[in-house]
């Protein structure tokens, strides 16, 4: 699981830098990892100056410097809990709504507004995300403001999957993995790396209404010397240049007609036969 240790000395690219001809767009990277002058740290210095020289403006949440807080609990609210007894939506409901949160949450959330995209940036630790991110989604994603939103009838089940106080917005994963692309494969023993980051893209950012882009996946992390070093920061280049016109993964939309509600099954004529992560996908 560790990273072998780069520094990005800021090199400026040579390739196309804004995809967007001069259109200045505002990028959020949420950034796990607790050492700067590893492979990670490398990739996050390397992305906000090529987002920066494509003169996008860049907010960096280092979630190892901020310390920030993992745990939800009741101290997340200014008020403290509500009741004798703590229950983690309903908590959260009351300080989002009556601008009782703890500063640190209200800022993540001002900034996720801020932002046209948002990277996720983190190692895969033991199949997911290191658990200070988690705990960064479990803070800042409050009710009300992630979730727990839009109309609930016998035809609209609320806004999410696809819709949303964040509908609208790009969201991609850098993951970095010591792992090979083979155990990552479709019968590699890990099992499919898509698979992995299904609960990530589609749980976490398309849940709230990002439009997901594929995720870039840099594997073997301990085998990267300076030539696959150079490969990835070309390929990590081109896919930041491309965060705004590369076509996202298409999941289907809870409410747009795809699925039994409020049962929330997919119609039986969709995907027929087929089961598993890959029918939400059209």
């Amino acid at each position: 699981m560790l990273d072998i240790h780069f520094h990005y000395t800021g090199r400026r690219s040579t390739l196309l830098l804004s995809a967007l001809k001069g259109r200045t767009m505002n990028v959020l990277i949420v950034y796990a990892h607790p050492e700067p002058k590893s492979l990670n740290g490398s990739l996050k210095d390397f992305a906000v100056t090529r987002l920066e020289n494509a003169g996008h403006a860049v907010k960096v949440s280092d979630l190892y410097a901020m310390k920030w807080k993992a745990s939800l609990d009741a101290s997340d609210s200014m008020d403290g809990q509500a009741s004798e007894r703590f229950d983690p939506a309903l908590d959260s409901k009351l300080a989002f709504e009556n601008g009782r949160q703890t500063r640190d949450i209200a800022e993540e959330q001002d900034k996720l507004r801020w932002a046209d995209a948002v990277i996720l940036q983190f190692p895969l630790w033991w199949f997911s995300m290191p658990a200070i991110l988690k705990g960064w989604v479990e803070r800042v994603y409050a009710y009300g403001f992630a979730y727990g939103v839009g109309e609930h009838s016998d035809k609209h089940w609320g806004d999410r999957y696809g819709e949303g106080t964040l509908a609208g917005k790009r969201a991609m994963l850098m993951v970095t993995t010591g792992g090979w692309e083979s155990h990552y494969a479709a019968r590699g023993i890990n099992g499919p790396i898509d698979d992995l980051l299904f609960p990530i893209q589609h749980g976490i950012l398309y849940y709230p209404g990002f439009d997901v882009l594929p995720p870039f996946v840099i594997y073997r992390t301990g085998k990267v010397d300076e030539a696959r070093f150079a490969k990835a920061l070309d390929a990590l280049g081109q896919r930041l240049d491309a965060l705004w016109t590369a076509k996202p993964i298409a999941y289907r939309r809870q409410n747009a007609g795809a699925y039994d509600i409020p049962e929330l099954t997919l119609r039986a004529d969709m995907a027929p036969g087929q089961a598993g992560f890959g029918v939400h996908i059209e």
